[in-house]
């Protein structure tokens, strides 16, 4: 295990900057200076303008669209990061790309996830720090140390802020099958019941039916989920809650707001009154959405960045 750098020093790629700015500000630190761009070709380049030699680095990058130019710039910064001596690297990856790809669905499938994994410890990396990966297992597919944080606290101190007294006519409800064991430690914490959404296809070429598990009727309910891509599952959660449930409102929120494709004008035209969201992901992406909501996660990344280089515990921001 490499001990630490002799001091501290914070950098960022393109993908998320100003949630770097806001860490290091937290940090009471300034962001490392350097640049990371693209050829006229396409191909990427990292050039550090400071000194990092013995330094412990952590590099901010979030692996979210444009995806595979996201990861080569994180590729690149560790492989700069090392080839300048630098005492240790820590990638910051707030949302990890590919962590849908974990397992083989169907025969020939890749593990992309796993490949990623392999493509970090390659370039360099002596550690993961990161954030709700959609897969707790990938934890596993590194050789190196992974921190995986958790966004439950940040949202369970802005509903209970919000509703106070309120929590105790509230569900937390869980879209789907897949999620309800994030979404049962979620409504443990604010002390509320769980309900599930359960859809399925009764035949081949027919619609899903939704079957809400739970008693939500004349409730108010907070959909919890990791993330939201094209938002398609979690519209139709929040309508099954209030159509066949009979659910008063729909308040939604979610670790990582990838918001492609249909995405903005599906939670616009949605029955849920407000999406809260992490800022893991940059907030440009919700342009036009009157209902999403951004929270910071910066000040949570800050502490764990102090704890990793000061080598002391990072579990108290699990609690």
């Amino acid at each position: 295990m490499i001990s630490r750098g002799k001091d501290i020093k914070v950098f960022s790629g393109n993908a998320n900057r100003k949630l770097a700015s806001d860490i290091c500000k937290y940090m009471g630190l300034t962001l490392g200076e350097s640049e990371v761009g693209h050829f006229s070709d396409g191909e990427g380049f990292a050039s550090i303008y400071e000194t990092v030699r013995g330094s412990d680095i952590f590099l901010i990058q979030s692996t979210c669209s444009p995806v595979n130019d996201n990861l080569m710039e994180l590729l690149i910064m560790i492989d700069a990061m090392k080839r300048a001596s630098a005492g240790r690297v820590t990638a910051v990856i707030p949302y990890f790309g590919y962590a849908r790809q974990d397992r083989k669905a169907k025969s020939r499938d890749p593990i992309s996830a796993k490949l990623v994994a392999n493509m970090l410890t390659a370039a360099g990396a002596d550690r993961v720090l990161t954030m709700d990966l959609h897969a707790a297992q990938i934890q596993g597919f590194f050789d190196i140390p992974v921190d995986n944080l958790l966004g439950n606290p940040i949202f369970v101190d802005y509903y209970a802020k919000k509703f106070g007294e309120g929590c105790d006519d509230m569900i937390v409800v869980s879209p789907d099958v897949g999620s309800v064991a994030r979404a049962r430690a979620f409504a443990q914490k604010l002390h509320m019941n769980l309900a599930i959404v359960d859809k399925r296809r009764q035949k081949a070429n027919q619609c899903e039916v939704m079957n809400v598990i739970g008693d939500v009727e004349g409730k108010d309910c907070i959909l919890f989920d990791d993330m939201v891509d094209t938002a398609g599952s979690l519209c139709n959660a929040a309508k099954a809650i209030v159509e066949v449930g009979g659910a008063k409102t729909v308040y939604a929120c979610a670790s990582h707001g990838v918001l492609s494709g249909p995405a903005v004008e599906r939670i616009n035209n949605s029955v849920i009154k407000e999406l809260a969201l992490l800022d893991t992901i940059p907030a440009d992406r919700a342009q036009g959405a009157e209902k999403i909501k951004y929270l910071t996660v910066a000040p949570m990344f800050a502490e764990a960045i102090e704890r990793i280089y000061q080598e002391i515990s990072v579990s108290k921001l699990f609690m």
